[in-house]
């Protein structure tokens, strides 16, 4: 059922205003214009008033014109006019359920705007007019650097700036937390930092660059950040920023976004300016004070006040803190809580003069709680993630759910943690600063406990999630023996349980960082496995990699050779999906050896079920099938179905590379049946797309086209883009072979979009490639050849041989068309030699059939009829009847030369056969032309 937006109302209100004018405004337009015409005509009297007005047209073109021009403006103004803090939104996509769940088109990321946001007129002026300036010139709006001590509201000014400016930046509002001075955090990496920032802005994690050169990442993300935003006006804030090096690819390339940074620091670059914040003056400071403290200007001593502030270095964090003191006790004067401030000062007298100013402030606020509010606030300190929620609360502070909420809410009341949306919550710097030394100095709290206690609370939390997105049948990853008693949040779908994943996917990788400095290896190791099956599935697989290689080094740590081999099964999987097939290769090698040592057969089956799929992946396919072989014998004596069926499909696939077809479809057709029997609608979409494939080659086209249909199907209600990306690429190529050309360049575009979406390399050369052969057919030779060349490209890149082969004999068709022999007959060549070394027979019969044409039409049909029997005899080995009867075809056509139309008959004869039975009505019509032309 869908539901309604606020705004819908409102818009629906004033559509029908729109409508209500149009009406009148149509109906008093057709009246003048029959007034004017009729009193140019006087051919009819209008009655009583409007015949006064026949009598003067031209007062009726002046009403005409003024009724029009009224008309224009209030529909104009109902068109512009926005409630209040709405953005105009860009035309909707219609809904074809293939978009990612919950994607937001304008991004509205800034925190709240805070009521404790004092007189900053000055500065915020200045900022104002600068934007506004550059806006109205058209000039470069430049780098705003917000700089200041500590406490003094730099992050406070920027997001009440954020929301004043927010009207003239519509295409979105970023905020990100650089963790430039964030105590027992590092600083965000400007790789780290882009890659979240390109997710939120719609990004699929897969299209995210990724590898291990972390400066040629960074340079390729930053490209795309600065790609994202061309042609946009758009707000981000960075804040908390220790360096301009770090901020500095984030940066948009455009002139019309703009960029507020806050610093501690003073960041030079000759492109900025700089605000500086300064701590308010006295004034200010004190009617701040008054409005937060809930009391009147007349009941306060304002010379108290004044001191008061004097004491906490006019800064606003401290401010607030003392006024909601004064606040939450109505029987104090604020000469008691002057005096109580004096105290605090005192202990803290050991600090310096700056930090000593907002101490003391948070010393007052603190030993005004109670003491397990005090307790709850000093677990806090502890906490290694940046935002947290009731249920982490409850962790750290080893209290309930409905217990941290309480606390959480009543540390906000008092000015001690910052709300966010969704109900989460965060310190200030400097009261993190502040818990922390709170918690080191006494004896109740350990660090240790209070971050096992946490991660214990996320392996619970993340078993919730992982029963969404880990595929039916497969093994949980292992959760902690303690986390049966921990209060986790409900996920109560896959979308919920990947937003929840998302949200606390930089909270948990903290936490795994601070487990693996205090060494809990245990919680990294279990931690890495739980967090696995959501990486493989949203990446970055660059953070991927560098999880798995935290939890091989902790397994190493604690010599345990079972979780040591896992991570290395998980690093080869992470890998293969960045196409790092040698580096895929070793590491899923290695874990089969660790896996057999320590006798698990289930690990160990696994990972050489993976390793045979990088194997097929670069056209090792013995290697693949002995892998896959071995991998289907130990899941049979375990008794594991699934794995079973995955190995059957998998070893399916590579006898369908290596042309035995029969066994293919055999070995397909069980995995097939058991993916049903357990309700598996991902390996069932699987397997019936690759019998497809075989169908197709084996000239049952009907087949084909209903296997990818179904297997589409599946793919679609699974919201998986990019295997529906592949089973309208087989769909295209039966549409080829069938002569529905425009069916297929309709099916390969679709799949090419899907695909460059998605950031999937080899697929997208894939439909690159078949879009380059459908350009060949329509006769456009260069552009043919050129997306050709490009598929080669890639296809090299990434290592895949089949696709270069596939590239090279297409090349090689196109090169002999435009007369480029030399260059044609060097790409059947190559290809050859590939296809030869992989095994695959039947497309090598094809490569020989179209080196066969190009000999014949070159002049040679002596050498082109050894290509065309050469290509017979393996066709018919294999059971190709596609490139049997071109075979035949080409050896009749070459008899038609040499010996004449008598000799070559026969042949002929047998390739219409074929053709007629295959459907394939284009060749068959050909073959029939040249056999009336012979009796005619």
């Amino acid at each position: 059922m869908l539901r309604s937006r606020p705004g819908d109302a409102l818009v629906r209100a004033r559509r029908g205003a729109a409508i209500a004018v149009i009406a009148g405004g149509g109906a008093i337009t057709t009246m003048l214009v029959g007034l004017v015409t009729n009193a140019v005509s006087a051919q009819s009297h209008w009655p009583s008033w409007l015949g006064w007005l026949q009598t003067h047209p031209w007062l009726s073109f002046v009403i005409l014109g003024v009724v029009t021009a009224g008309l224009t403006a209030l529909l104009t103004a109902l068109d512009d006019h926005r409630a209040p803090g709405q953005s105009p939104e860009p035309a909707a996509r219609p809904d074809d359920g293939s978009g990612p769940p919950g994607a937001a088109l304008v991004l509205r990321s800034l925190p709240r705007d805070t009521t404790a946001f004092t007189d900053r007129s000055a500065e915020l002026e200045s900022l104002v007019r600068s934007v506004r300036a550059a806006q109205e010139t058209g000039e470069a709006l430049l780098v705003h650097v917000i700089d200041g001590m500590p406490g003094v509201g730099k992050t406070t000014f920027a997001v009440h700036a954020g929301h004043v400016l927010s009207e003239r930046f519509p295409d979105g509002q970023l905020f990100v937390n650089l963790n430039g001075h964030t105590t027992g955090r590092s600083p965000v990496q400007a790789t780290e930092a882009l890659a979240s920032l390109l997710a939120a802005s719609g990004v699929p994690t897969q299209q995210i660059p990724v590898g291990d050169d972390v400066g040629a990442i960074t340079e390729a993300r930053a490209a795309m950040w600065r790609s994202r935003l061309a042609g946009k006006k758009a707000l981000l804030i960075l804040d908390n920023a220790a360096s301009y090096r770090q901020l500095e690819p984030l940066l948009p390339g455009g002139s019309d976004c703009l960029v507020l940074v806050t610093s501690r620091k003073r960041l030079a670059a000759h492109e900025e300016v700089v605000l500086p914040v300064e701590a308010l003056p006295s004034n200010h400071a004190v009617d701040l004070f008054i409005r937060l403290s809930g009391r009147t200007a007349d009941s306060v001593d304002r010379d108290v006040v004044e001191d008061l502030v004097r004491l906490c270095g006019y800064l606003p964090l401290g401010v607030s803190l003392l006024a909601a003191r004064l606040r939450h006790h109505p029987s104090w004067s604020a000469e008691d809580l002057h005096g109580r401030l004096v105290a605090a000062r005192d202990r803290l007298g050991e600090l310096r003069a700056g930090e000593r100013a907002v101490a003391a402030t948070f010393d007052l606020s603190y030993r005004d709680l109670a003491p397990e509010r005090q307790h709850f606030f000093r677990c806090l300190g502890f906490y290694p993630g940046t935002e947290l929620d009731a249920y982490v609360g409850a962790a750290l502070g080893s209290v309930s759910v409905v217990v941290a909420r309480r606390q959480l809410e009543a540390l906000y009341d008092a000015h001690l943690i910052d709300e966010h949306p969704g109900s989460r919550y965060r310190l200030h710097d400097l009261l993190r600063d502040y818990a922390r030394g709170l918690a080191d100095e006494g004896d109740s709290m350990d660090h240790v406990p209070a971050v096992q206690r946490v991660c214990t609370y996320y392996l619970a939390a993340l078993a919730v999630a992982n029963e969404h997105i880990v595929r039916g049948g497969s093994v949980m990853p292992p959760s902690a023996d303690d986390a049966r008693h921990v209060e986790t949040p409900a996920m109560e779908s896959r979308t919920a349980a990947l937003g929840w994943l998302e949200n606390e996917r930089p909270n948990i990788l903290a936490c795994i960082r601070q487990a693996n400095g205090l060494a809990l290896h245990d919680l990294v190791i279990r931690l890495a496995a739980a967090m696995a099956p959501f990486l493989r599935q949203a990446g970055p697989w660059d953070q991927a990699v560098g999880l798995h290689r935290t939890a091989a080094g902790a397994a190493q740590h604690t010599g345990d050779q079972q979780a040591l081999a896992g991570a290395l099964a998980e690093l080869g999987v992470v890998r293969r999906f960045m196409a790092s097939y040698p580096e895929a290769t070793e590491a899923l090698n290695e874990a089969v050896t660790r896996y057999d040592a320590v006798g698990d057969r289930r690990g160990k089956a696994d990972a050489l079920n993976q390793a045979g799929i990088v194997w097929y992946l670069t056209a090792d396919n013995d290697a693949s099938a002995r892998a896959q072989t071995e991998a289907l014998a130990l899941y049979r004596e375990l008794g594991y179905r699934l794995g079973q069926a995955n190995a059957l499909a998998d070893l399916g696939m590579v006898r369908r590379q290596t042309s035995r077809f029969d066994e293919a479809v055999e070995a397909q057709s069980e995995a097939l049946s058991i993916y049903r029997e357990l309700g598996d609608r991902y390996g069932e979409a699987n397997s019936l797309r690759d019998l497809g494939i075989v169908h197709c080659l084996v000239g049952e086209y009907g087949l084909a086209t209903e296997r990818q249909r179904e297997a589409f199907d599946i793919y679609k209600a699974l919201d998986d883009r990019v295997h529906q990306a592949y089973a309208l690429n087989e769909l295209g190529v039966v549409q080829r072979l069938t002569g529905d050309l425009e069916g297929a360049r309709d099916a390969h575009t679709q799949a090419l979009e899907h695909y460059t979406e998605l950031g999937e390399r080899f697929g997208r050369a894939n439909s690159v490639r078949h879009l380059g052969v459908l350009n060949r057919l329509s006769g456009d030779m260069l552009t043919a050849i050129r997306v050709l060349e490009e598929a080669l490209e890639v296809y090299r890149d990434l290592g895949s041989r089949g696709g270069e082969a596939a590239s090279l004999s297409e090349l090689g068709i196109a090169r002999g068309i435009v007369g480029e022999q030399d260059g044609a007959v060097e790409a059947f060549r190559q290809s050859l030699e590939i296809l030869r070394d992989l095994g695959d027979r039947c497309v090598e019969a094809e490569v020989l059939n179209h080196w066969g044409a190009l000999l014949r039409m070159s002049g040679d049909p002596t050498a082109g009829r050894e290509h065309f029997e050469q290509a017979l005899i393996l066709a018919r080995d294999i059971r190709c009847p596609l490139e049997e009867a071109r075979a035949l075809e080409g050896i009749g056509r070459c008899d038609w030369t040499i010996d004449g139309p008598a000799q070559a008959e026969g042949t002929l004869r047998e390739a219409l056969t074929v053709y007629q039975q295959l459907g394939v009505s284009a060749s068959a019509d050909d073959v029939e032309r040249l056999l009336v032309s012979q009796t005619g």
